[in-house]
């Protein structure tokens, strides 16, 4: 595993691509995982700490938050019954600040900029969010850091702070813009103009990207059983390699 940072309270964890955080529920009961068939982020997470001589850390680790399955970046533990009720209410209360690098189709806008779309459910697909008048208030900060051009396809860096913790917030916003994340395969397709005007040329031919381009990057907060001021942030991910930013 990729440990970002580890106290006797939490575990800091740099997500891979292509697992979740949690079980689904269909695991046997008893089954104990290990490294070969750790099903999940949480499993991996035990199995270190197992490995580490952490016992009773291991029994007690739980997830603070969620990333999507193929957003990469990092996730936060508890590894402590007794003072998790204290980091639940942190990231509750958003005094988590979560700061996250994507990649979009397009020429954003340059400059920076509050997305305040509200988010809600799409009664026609399940698995989407989308930007509903009778959704949840949802606020993304973004700033445009870099663009790319390559014939007559272009994409954009961009840093997003999350103000609101919505499913699928990130790629939901930059899709209702129509600037779409690079390898997104739920939210990237543009079938129509966006809500705010004709989608931008989204074709990125000159570009090979299957993977997600959606990364957690930063975690800031102030530690509440030590007073202290962290700032968690990952190695600037391979996957990006390529911008002239790298560390923004």
């Amino acid at each position: 595993m990729d440990i970002i940072y580890q106290d006797s309270y939490i575990l800091a964890v740099n997500k891979p691509a292509g697992i979740i955080i949690h079980s689904d529920g269909t695991s046997h009961a008893g089954e104990r995982a290990d490294m070969c068939a750790a099903e999940t982020l949480t499993d991996l997470a035990r199995v270190y700490l197992e490995n580490n001589g952490c016992v009773q850390q291991a029994q007690d680790v739980q997830a603070l938050h969620r990333l999507d399955k193929d957003t990469t970046g990092i996730v936060l533990f508890s590894l402590d019954k007794e003072t998790q009720p204290l980091f639940d209410e942190l990231i509750r209360s958003r005094n988590v600040h979560k700061t996250y690098l994507a990649v979009v189709k397009g020429e954003f806008p340059e400059g920076e900029q509050d997305i305040t779309l509200p988010i809600g459910r799409d009664r026609h697909d399940a698995r989407r969010m989308h930007v509903s008048k009778t959704g949840k208030a949802a606020l993304t900060h973004v700033r445009r850091l870099e663009v790319q051009r390559r014939g007559q396809s272009t994409r954009s860096l961009m840093l997003a702070e999350l103000g609101t913790g919505r499913k699928h917030q990130i790629r939901v916003h930059f899709s209702a813009l129509g600037f779409p994340i690079v390898g997104d395969g739920l939210y990237g397709p543009i079938a129509r103009d966006s809500m705010y005007g004709r989608a931008p040329s989204t074709r990125t031919a000159a570009f090979t990207q299957a993977s997600l381009m959606l990364h957690a990057y930063e975690l800031s907060f102030v530690h509440p059983v030590t007073g202290e001021s962290l700032v968690l942030k990952t190695e600037w991910p391979s996957r990006f390699t390529g911008w002239s930013v790298q560390n923004p």
